[in-house]
């Protein structure tokens, strides 16, 4: 197809409004409906962002020939059931990690999007970020790895209302939510991304009543370091995450952004590789990437053979860890 790429988007929140508010600096996409169960939410949105179409079917949001591709940005337990419908009505997907919480479901998915000839991606951000080339390369200069620890602990704006008697959707294990799902699947992308699939796992995680995990740890074990993994959703850490090896070290404060990003070489002085940023940019990025395996196939297709692999890797080290670590969802045998 020639663009711009006609996007829909599957869900009113945060998430939505900042993903199209990097949208607005890629040419090849162009926002034309809005999804929200109410109709209202769905009008005040789109109008907010001069959206044309609007639904509260999602049915005939897929049947709509007004628009190419989807954005699903909805709880992790419909992700499935959402993508499937739309891949079968000819629309492109792009779904909120984790695309899915069950590894057989991500393959029956992108056999589904190749039948069609359909581009299905996971929207991980620090996959689709230039500094994540960056990181590599200075990663493949340390030489021999001895320890690698990456963090992503933010407390909650969730967590008061869950403290007050309520479950938000967030802290609510049959939506297959909580602290691993949200924030520790940045965590196992980025060393999936950076070092392939470990060769075990071992993990724990600390339970709220409602059953969901709302921290959590992993260690990824590699053949000559571990690689360790914390999480939180009820706490925040402000001493970020490090890699180190034999010739220097790395640091960067967010895992999802990759800001911050520091090396440090042995015999040398400190360097900046990258500072911060801001979210909407970052999933810019990822959105470019996006259109670019719609509208470029054979340019981007060895890149989207190695995103579809990682997101294949790292949804069963997730599993691993949901495993180890005793965290259940429905569906779980």
């Amino acid at each position: 197809m020639s663009g711009p790429v006609r996007l829909g988007t599957v869900g009113t929140g945060w998430i939505v409004d900042t993903f199209l508010e990097g949208v607005r600096n890629v040419e090849e996409i162009r926002p034309a409906a809005v999804y929200s169960r109410e109709m209202e939410r769905a009008r005040a949105f789109a109008a907010r962002r001069d959206i044309p179409l609007c639904f509260d079917s999602l049915e005939e949001m897929a049947s709509s020939e007004e628009i190419d591709a989807v954005y699903i940005a909805s709880p992790n337990a419909l992700h499935v059931e959402q993508t499937l419908l739309f891949l079968r009505a000819g629309k492109h997907v792009f779904c909120e990690k984790p695309a899915t919480v069950f590894p057989g479901e991500i393959e029956r998915l992108r056999e589904e999007a190749d039948r069609r000839g359909l581009v299905y991606l996971e929207a991980v951000m620090p996959l689709h970020l230039p500094r994540f080339w960056a990181l590599w390369e200075a990663v493949e200069g340390l030489g021999r790895l001895s320890s690698v620890r990456l963090d992503f602990a933010q407390y909650s704006s969730k967590y008061p209302a869950y403290l007050a008697g309520e479950v938000p959707n967030i802290f609510n294990p049959k939506l297959c939510t909580g602290a691993l799902e949200d924030l520790g699947v940045y965590c196992v992308n980025l060393a999936v991304g950076l070092f392939g699939a470990p060769e075990g796992v071992r993990a724990s995680a600390s339970f709220l009543r409602s059953g969901a995990d709302g921290a959590g740890c992993a260690i990824l074990e590699y053949q000559d370091f571990q690689a360790v993994l914390t999480y939180s959703k009820i706490g925040g850490s402000r001493i970020g995450s490090e890699i180190a090896g034999e010739e220097g070290t790395i640091s960067f404060s967010s895992v999802s952004q990759l800001e911050n990003l520091r090396l440090w070489r042995r015999g040398e002085e400190e360097r900046v590789l990258f500072g911060t940023g801001t979210h909407s940019a970052c999933m810019e990025s990822e959105a470019r990437d996006f259109a670019g395996c719609i509208l470029r196939p054979q340019a981007y297709a060895g890149e989207y053979t190695r995103w579809s692999r990682l997101m294949q890797e790292s949804a069963h080290v997730m599993l691993d860890i949901r495993k180890d670590a005793g965290i259940r969802f429905p569906g779980d045998e």
